[in-house]
């Protein structure tokens, strides 16, 4: 298998009138995977059922829920790592920044080396 992808051409950021228009691939998705189709691929690598597979992973939902909002980074061994990040408006004394700064929180998620490294070998092919 390989990644598809299509050609976008994008101006160039920052250029007044866009500057030189140029050519970039996008990844072209080939499709999605829900809990369901998940659900029936662990089941051929594991004895659960297919409830306690689902259950696993609702819990786990629960479980990364109830601690991102605490600030924690969850580290899923070799599936990659969880972790908050904020962005906010800038001040210029510490004593002038409040919580309204605050913009928005939002996940943020790095791959384990052994997703990163699969992505490193993956082939490529242009949608037709």
């Amino acid at each position: 298998m390989s990644i598809k992808y299509n050609l976008r051409q994008k101006s160039q950021p920052g250029v007044a009138g866009g500057g030189q228009k140029k050519w970039y691939a996008a990844v072209a998705a080939d499709g999605e995977l829900t809990i369901d189709d998940l659900v029936k691929q662990i089941e051929k690598f594991s004895a659960l059922s297919e409830a306690d597979i689902r259950g696993v992973i609702i819990a786990l939902e629960n479980v990364i829920v109830d601690q991102i909002v605490n600030g924690k980074i969850i580290r899923l061994d070799k599936l990659g790592s969880f972790y908050p990040s904020l962005s906010s408006e800038g001040v210029d004394k510490e004593e002038d920044f409040s919580t309204a700064k605050i913009r928005n929180a939002k996940v943020n998620y790095r791959p384990g080396k052994r997703i990163s490294d699969a992505l490193s070998t993956a082939t490529f092919k242009k949608k037709d």
